[in-house]
């Protein structure tokens, strides 16, 4: 099946200067297109655009994640995997709404689906659920 996309938008893209860790440099000249996809494969959500031929955002989505809006029409999320923070610019405030919405909706996913792995991956290895014993010690007896 692959990835599918579940939602688009069109922003300008920015990522913080890697050296000033305080700036914005632009990403793409004009407006483009960012979307989230999901792969049902490896139940993982990533947001991606792409200017001309190259990949300007590829973040997979993981649960620890928050988009936080800086004013009405700028969000921007730190991705650790790719070690920088990204910054959007939308044209309206709805559209940054659109976004940080959904930008939530796939993180609660995200969530989920780590845990439902977590729960097979327990299920298909049944040591994992064996309990240690518990062994209790008491204090010895003083005379």
């Amino acid at each position: 099946m692959g990835e599918q996309p579940i939602f688009s938008a069109r922003a300008h893209v920015f990522q913080i200067d890697p050296a000033t860790k305080r700036n914005w440099l632009p990403a793409s000249k004009q407006a483009v297109t960012v979307s989230f996809f999901y792969d049902a494969n490896r139940s993982v959500y990533r947001i991606i655009s792409v200017g001309g031929t190259k990949a300007i955002i590829n973040s997979t989505v993981t649960p620890n994640m928050t988009f936080t809006k800086t004013s009405q029409k700028f969000g921007q999320w730190a991705d650790s995997r790719a070690n920088t923070v990204y910054g959007l610019g939308f044209s309206t405030e709805q559209q940054l709404q659109q976004f940080a919405e959904q930008f939530k909706e796939v993180k609660e996913a995200a969530r989920l689906a780590r845990e439902k792995s977590q729960e097979r991956y327990e299920l298909a290895n049944p040591a994992f659920n064996i309990a240690a014993p518990q062994v209790e010690y008491g204090l010895p007896d003083l005379p």
